[in-house]
């Protein structure tokens, strides 16, 4: 447990706030029964967050709960990277040490990153440890410190479950103070945690100064983003009433002031707590507190009323950062130890200064004290400061913490305006950013360098080497251990972690800018360097796109020209990827398989694997596009196989994704929903919870196609209240949308389609997104009757130009169209323009592709529904659909085809006027496996059709009602499990205790134990052996069997 709270303020009594203090307390009763909570506290400088949160952590502590404190910090106008998590977790690890060493168990290495202490600590000499720090090039920071996005989210995903876990058993509070100053990475981190933070009994509170989010603050963006979280609470603090300010100032000078002071002190701090203390200790002490109504003035009076030498220890601090440890300001201040002790004291005295929570240095006690003084300095004075901390710094590295020193040094000398130090600290600085995956704070460092570049002296410039700072974006066929760094090779490392980390504006302004400087250069002699500018102009079709300012092909295009005649390189096979890639996703055919193909060849041909393997699972995607349906699939198996081999999380995530949607898009939905379930459980093991999010996304289309209904809604549910990026979102709001329709709900259908939208945003132009949203909404206008609306959206598709390769979207889309059309068949209302709408549908279903059998089926659906709408379909047309749907597993649409078939057959036996008893009893068994199917599934709108239907041909549908072999009921579901008690039951079937479940499903052993008493209520059984019995029995995990637990026999 904590001790006692720190405390940073002089008043004895805590004044108002019931409400504020109110809301967190409920917080932290919601945490303690297992709800996690997330509050964003704003509030002016000085109005009192800090005294609020040390109320509430005391309080906290007194109820059991673990407090843990991270504060953002500022040295000049630079943030360390995730130093308030760095901070919170360390005091973490020193409150419960084997609790968190386990949570943190198989991950050390990764998590180092934002806690050092858990990587490898091996005792060096003096001096070693920072050389480790700073160690540079490739070859030292290995592989797993590439910059790509898997990585990041990586990290986050470790460090959120990390978090949970330690809080599984034991409510934890997590302080996480003065986010104003937060670094980009602390603010993705904080993002992160605030979306996907769903188990344990954790209380993260974040505080923020409102008057400092000015417009352009980068905070600002990120408190929009959080208000629009339901779980996120956000309390504003506002500022003292004058009774609260007049009993403040009683507490202060312990007695009841006189109403004139209180008038005066209210007036001047307007209710500011802060000030309110100042003003009522300098009233106390005597000071002339009616000389001037300058607040600065009143900051800076008893910082003025110390001894010169505690007066240059205040200025020194102001300079040195939010905490200064006391060796460093020994070291640069110079004073013998005992003056320099006495001037501590007078200055925590005066209660400016105050020592650090660690006990190892000193702080003011209010950064506004802090910001007074250091704005008092002379721009002269502040220089000669930062570069004394450098120099003392240079001098005895072991003076501040390892994980700090590299990226201190950098702003100290950076703010000491001196180029020939700054630019190497600041370079070495980028690259432990990068180490640690902090890309924002890499990309800002490295735009420093550029900064320093020109200032910097040529000796400086000249003795930098390319493999020392430059990872992996060299576009060159160069030695990077000799060739000397270029500004260019700045702004590829540049633009590189502004994409990696989402900073996608000032990247793309870095990219066009190297492409104009490459250009130049072009027309001179010699001049030209085209793999370094294809490189660059890739990376502007990457951020182009993801911008939405186009779809990035004329940027491909540039970069094909350029390399096109130069010898095989890895640029070259990136650009041919890129150039498959884009094919896939917007027009797939010849060309992009020519592309992918290409790169495949290129890329083994210079060793680039990593590259190759991406480069064959696109061509896997277009083969089977292409109806080299087996091969494809091959490809992306053997991708997937190698991927996993050699530990290649990017291509792991990629193949996670894709390959389940393809085999999805090719009717292969059960074995799409078995390698979704794999992907899942391999993103948990990877700490890919944004990859996660794709993947459920893919499992729910899946799940639907199997008629899987509650189980997709579930999933689909659970992916748009989770995921981390919008497009798998809004795939989970289409799918939504979709059985929201089938089931009749077309309010509901529309809301969701509405949200669908919001996350896709306006400007993406890709089919994968724009087609089922189109499908979607062209649905619903059938639906509600506004067929015209319907067609108007066909046209629109249509005239827009239908994408090549896009069957798996545009054969529902059409049967949806062309089944609209026949309904409407007869009605006056939709006789205009109905030759014109089935004319363009049978052109448009020409020109799809019917590779596999699911393709072939729904080319069979259209043709009968528009044979149908001209009044032309027979028994046979259907009876041809039925067979082509019945091999499939798609009970929905069998159901569908089927009432057709039953429909045709009842319209052809009264027809004929004798009635055949055969086509009467085929039709009744037709309608009575249609109900069944409707009845399990709840789609209404299809079991009203069915009824009617019955109604009219007067057969009973009574006897059959039950659920049919092409619908089996899923035991499970009647069971009444859920989706988790399922995984539980999974687990217990295969031998698991509650603990080594909870560590499976991360959850708390707790949380287990309340799902298997659950499962065996609903199972009607008293013992694990019992519901293991009962889940063999009913088959419920046939196909997934599940590893023994190690130690277990069998």
């Amino acid at each position: 447990m904590l001790g006692a709270v720190e405390t940073r303020s002089v008043s004895p009594v805590f004044v108002g706030r019931a409400d504020e203090l109110g809301v967190l307390a409920t917080a932290l009763t919601r945490a303690d029964a297992g709800e996690p909570q997330a509050l964003l506290l704003g509030g002016e400088a000085g109005v009192g967050k800090t005294r609020l949160v040390e109320e509430f952590a005391a309080e906290a502590c007194h109820k059991g709960a673990v407090v843990v404190t991270g504060s953002c910090v500022e040295i000049g106008a630079d943030g360390l990277p995730f130093v308030a998590f760095s901070t919170a977790l360390r005091a973490l690890r020193s409150a419960l040490p084997e609790e968190l060493d386990a949570a943190a168990e198989g991950r050390e290495a990764e998590l180092a990153r934002i806690l050092p202490e858990l990587g490898d600590r091996r005792p060096t000499a003096p001096g070693a440890d920072q050389a480790a720090a700073g160690s540079r090039g490739p070859e030292a920071r290995g592989p797993e410190a590439r910059g790509d996005e898997t990585a990041t989210a990586r990290l986050f995903e470790l460090t959120v479950r990390v978090l949970e876990r330690v809080a599984a058993d034991r409510t934890v509070v997590v302080l996480l103070e003065d986010l104003h100053w937060a670094d980009a990475s602390t603010r993705h981190l904080l993002s992160y945690l605030f979306r996907t933070l769903r188990a344990g009994r954790l209380v993260v509170v974040a505080t923020y100064r409102s008057d400092d989010v000015h417009r352009r603050h980068p905070l600002r963006p990120l408190l929009a983003e959080l208000d629009r979280l339901r779980t996120v609470t956000r309390i504003e603090l506002g500022r003292l009433s004058r009774a609260e300010v007049a009993r403040q100032i009683a507490g202060i000078i312990a007695e009841e002031p006189e109403r004139t002071v209180v008038d005066d002190i209210f007036r001047r701090s307007d209710g500011n707590a802060f000030f309110v203390e100042e003003l009522a200790v300098s009233a106390a002490e005597g000071c002339a507190t009616g000389l001037t109504d300058s607040l600065r003035d009143v900051l800076l009076v008893r910082v003025e009323s110390l001894s010169e030498s505690a007066q240059r220890i205040a200025r020194i601090c102001a300079e040195g950062g939010s905490t200064v440890e006391y060796p460093l300001l020994a070291a640069v201040t110079g004073l013998g130890e005992d003056e320099l002790i006495e001037a501590l004291r007078a200055a925590v005295g005066a209660n400016i200064l105050l020592a650090s929570p660690s006990g190892d240095g000193y702080r003011f006690r209010h950064s506004l004290v802090r910001e007074a003084v250091s704005d008092d300095l002379l721009p002269g004075e502040r220089s000669r400061i930062n570069r004394r901390y450098a120099e003392a710094l240079e001098a005895d590295p072991a003076l501040v913490p390892a994980e700090a020193r590299v990226m201190r040094l950098a702003a100290y000398w950076y703010h000491a305006h001196e180029p020939a130090k700054a630019l190497p600290a600041v370079l070495d600085a980028s690259v432990e950013a990068q180490r640690r995956h902090a890309y924002a704070e890499q990309m800002r460092l490295l735009e420093r360098a550029m900064e320093l570049w020109e200032p910097a002296p040529p000796e400086i410039r000249e003795g930098l080497v390319l493999g020392d700072y430059v990872e992996s974006h060299l576009a060159c066929g160069c030695d990077p251990a000799h060739t000397q760094l270029s500004y260019l090779d700045l702004m590829a490392e540049a633009a590189a972690a502004g994409r990696v980390c989402g900073e996608r504006e000032p990247a793309l302004k870095i990219a066009k800018r190297a492409t104009r400087m490459l250009d130049d250069a072009a027309r001179t002699p010699g001049g030209g360097d085209p793999l370094r500018a294809a490189w660059f102009w890739i990376q502007r079709s990457s951020l182009i796109s993801t911008l939405g300012r186009s779809d990035g092909w004329d940027e491909i295009a540039t970069a094909q020209r350029l390399v096109r005649g130069l010898p095989p390189s890895a640029v070259h096979a990136e650009v041919l990827t890129y150039a498959a890639s884009w094919g896939m996703l917007h027009n797939p055919g010849a060309e992009a398989l020519t592309a992918a193909e290409r790169a495949v060849e290129y890329a083994r041909m210079v060793g680039a694997e990593e590259i190759e393997l991406n480069a064959r699972l696109i061509l896997g995607g277009l083969l089977v596009d292409a109806g080299d349906v087996e091969q494809g699939f091959t490809e992306m198996y053997a991708v997937r196989e190698r991927s996993a081999e050699l530990g290649l999380v990017a291509r792991i995530r990629h193949v996670n994704v894709n390959l389940p949607s393809v085999l999805e898009g090719a009717g292969r939905s059960a074995e799409a929903v078995r390698l979704a379930e794999d992907g899942i459980a391999e993103c948990r093991r990877f700490g890919l919870t944004d990859t996660k999010g794709w993947v459920r996304a893919n499992k729910a289309e899946s799940l639907i196609s199997l008629g899987r209904w509650n189980e997709a809604a579930e999933v689909a549910e659970r992916t748009r209240a989770v995921s981390v990026s919008d497009k798998p979102r809004g795939t989970a709001g289409v799918h939504l949308a979709t059985l929201a329709l089938g089931r009749g709900a077309y309010q509901e259908a529309a809301a969701h389609l509405a949200l669908a939208h919001e996350h896709y945003g306006t400007h993406d132009p890709m089919p994968q997104y724009m087609l089922p949203l189109a499908h979607v909404s062209l649905a619903l206008a059938v639906c509600q009757g506004r067929l015209h609306d319907a067609r108007a959206e066909l046209d629109r598709l249509v005239t827009a130009g239908l994408p090549h390769s896009m069957q798996r979207y545009l054969w529902p889309l059409l049967r949806t169209a062309a089944a609209a059309e026949a309904d409407a068949r007869g009605l006056p209302a939709a006789e205009p323009d109905r030759a014109r709408a089935v004319a363009r549908i049978r052109t448009a279903a020409k020109a799809q592709a019917t590779h596999v059998p699911v393709w072939q089926a729904h080319e069979q659906w259209v043709r009968a529904e528009l044979l149908r709408a001209e009044g032309r379909d027979t028994p046979d047309d259907w009876t041809d659909t039925v067979t082509a749907f019945e091999p499939l597993d798609r009970p929905y649409d069998l159901a569908r085809v089927r009432l057709r078939l039953a429909e045709s057959l009842l319209a052809s036996a009264a027809a004929a006027g004798d009635s055949p008893e055969d086509d009467r009893d085929r039709a009744a068994e037709l309608l009575r496996l249609v109900a069944a199917v409707a009845d399990h599934l709840g789609a209404r709108p299809l079991t009203e059709s069915v009824t009617l239907l019955a109604q009219r041909a007067r057969i009973g549908l009574g006897p059959a009602r039950g659920p049919r072999p092409d619908a089996p009921a899923d035991p499970a579901e009647q069971l009444g499990l859920t989706s988790r008690e399922r995984d539980v039951l999974r687990l217990v079937t295969a031998g698991r205790s509650n603990r080594q479940i909870a560590e499976e499903l991360f959850i708390s052993p707790k949380t287990a134990s309340v799902h298997v008493s659950n499962i065996l209520a609903k199972l009607g059984v008293a013992g694990r052996g019992e519901a293991a019995a009962v889940a063999h029995r009913l088959q419920l995990f046939p196909a997934r069997p599940v590893a023994a637990p190690p130690g277990t026999a069998g």
